[in-house]
């Protein structure tokens, strides 16, 4: 290849397929990270995703990497892949923002989070920080200190939030990976409105050292990619038991990635009714069964239930009481988020962003009972679940109730019924999370008009099942990630 088939190649390739061009002498890992550097620097004024770039150090590091290679000794999985972080994970020598303007006057961090860490052991090499919503309160990335984050697939709209310049850093190709948090969804909704894969693993299977927490009982890390191998990849790496993270498994790792050619045979897979089949706009159902369609081509048809309805072919379940689960999620989020900035909202309540200031205040005001109650339903919900997965594998639901909103726009119109887009873009995602359910949301591209995501679910530690089922979708050409046009 010629430098300019180089640079074209590391614009689309995902990150195995860098990493196999670095370690095969293709490309080289200063070529990949320059490249990438270069693509930030001209294009992200268009779409505001980066709040930090890393360009001495991570020369430095892609420079080691070749040194690495030629002496003939292994660089990693990851090497020479370049990558990126939400700005809630301390990145050594950076100050962890957060998305705030409270934090910026805090000391650079001294060491890396835990998966940052890890990503660099692997070989992968970080080229800077990106945008979010403040403390990871909301779902559009509508920052009012550092700008909105634009969506590569239509900069007249929303990237989705939290972890929003995650998923767009992905859509735009300035990166093939990137990490994001998600506690109500804020790794899912950015992922479906930009058009991304974006994994949210069980919750405690990833360390969250190092990470600014914002709910600490519902908060989980994961990566977002181009491909489902990267997934596989990704969270590969990222596994393993962390001291420094309490709530973090001792469970040993279970690769994902030699499972991923697996297939779906003989898994029971079921489509959420109920709740999940409502409040959306038809579209975002639509995407819902084209996926089960797809699947229920592919499954041993005799092995699924016959019992009516059905949707797409599959058979549908119902999960109970998931308008309060949302509602409990709320409060539990509102709860530890406000007591967590307690202190700031007391002395510094004009340096928050006046939404998520509004949000932490309402949470300090909630009883005490209210966030008792919350725990106890949480565990009902949890036995609840549990009895479903008892039958099923995987259940498939809907990412967000339409694809993506205007910057600004602060209301919606959904089956007549006008709702606030901030809150509701988590409708299908909370009620999920809430109970720390490992989730993987597919993007369905559909020509000539705005992505839309389907979410995978599965019991928790099944990310094996789901990235195999994800892989038989991604295989038809049915969801994929690919990057806007240069």
């Amino acid at each position: 290849m010629n430098a300019d088939e180089r640079r074209c190649f590391l614009e689309r390739a995902d990150a195995v397929a860098t990493a196999a061009a670095v370690k095969s002498g293709k490309v080289t890992a200063t070529l990949a990270v320059s490249a990438a550097l270069e693509r930030i620097a001209v294009k992200d004024k268009a779409f505001n995703c980066f709040t930090a770039i890393t360009s001495s150090s991570a020369l430095a590091a892609a420079e080691n990497i070749d040194s690495s290679i030629a002496r003939n000794q292994n660089p990693g999985p990851l090497a020479g892949v370049p990558f990126a972080v939400k700005n809630l994970f301390d990145v050594a020598g950076i100050t962890t923002l957060a998305g705030s303007k409270i934090n910026a006057g805090n000391p650079p961090a001294t060491q890396d989070a835990a998966v940052v860490a890890r990503l660099k052991q692997a070989g992968a090499v970080l080229v800077g920080t990106l945008n979010m919503d403040e403390y990871a309160y909301g779902f559009v990335t509508e920052n009012s200190h550092y700008g909105p984050t634009r969506n590569p697939r239509d900069t007249a709209r929303i990237a989705g939030g939290s972890s929003g310049g995650s998923a767009a850093a992905v859509a735009a190709g300035f990166v093939p990976v990137t990490l994001g948090s998600d506690t109500n969804g804020s790794i899912r909704v950015p992922a479906a409105l930009c058009g991304v894969f974006g994994f949210k693993p069980t919750y405690g299977r990833l360390s969250r050292a190092g990470a600014y927490l914002f709910s600490g009982s519902l908060d989980c890390v994961g990566p977002f990619g181009r491909s489902i191998r990267d997934m596989a990849l990704l969270y590969d790496v990222l596994q393993g038991p962390d001291s420094r993270d309490p709530v973090c498994t001792q469970r040993p790792p279970e690769l994902c990635s030699p499972q991923l050619n697996q297939g779906i045979e003989g898994l029971r897979i079921a489509v959420a009714d109920g709740y999940f089949a409502t409040g959306a706009e038809p579209e975002a159902m639509d995407a819902v069964e084209i996926v089960a369609k797809a699947l229920t081509n592919v499954l041993d048809c005799g092995n699924q239930t016959t019992n009516p309805p059905k949707i797409g072919g599959l058979a549908t379940v119902t999960i109970p009481e998931s308008d309060r689960a949302r509602a409990a999620a709320f409060i539990i989020t509102a709860c530890e988020g406000g007591n967590l900035h307690l202190d700031n909202l007391r002395s510094r309540p004009q340096d928050f962003d006046p939404a998520t200031r509004d949000r932490f205040l309402a949470g300090t005001l909630i009883p005490a009972t209210w966030y008792l109650q919350a725990q106890r339903f949480r565990q009902w919900y949890r036995d609840r679940i549990r009895e479903i997965f008892q039958h099923t594998d995987i259940i498939l639901a809907p990412a967000t109730p339409i694809a993506a909103p205007e910057i600004g726009v602060e209301k919606m119109v959904i089956a007549g019924q006008e709702i606030l887009v901030r809150p509701n873009l988590g409708l299908f995602t909370q009620p999920l999370s809430f109970i720390g359910l490992p989730v993987l949301c597919v993007p369905v591209q559909r020509p000539g008009a705005l992505p839309l995501g389907v979410q995978i679910i599965g019991a928790p530690y099944s990310e094996a099942v789901i990235l195999r089922v994800a892989a038989v979708l991604e295989s038809q050409g049915l969801v994929s990630a690919e990057s806007i046009d240069p």
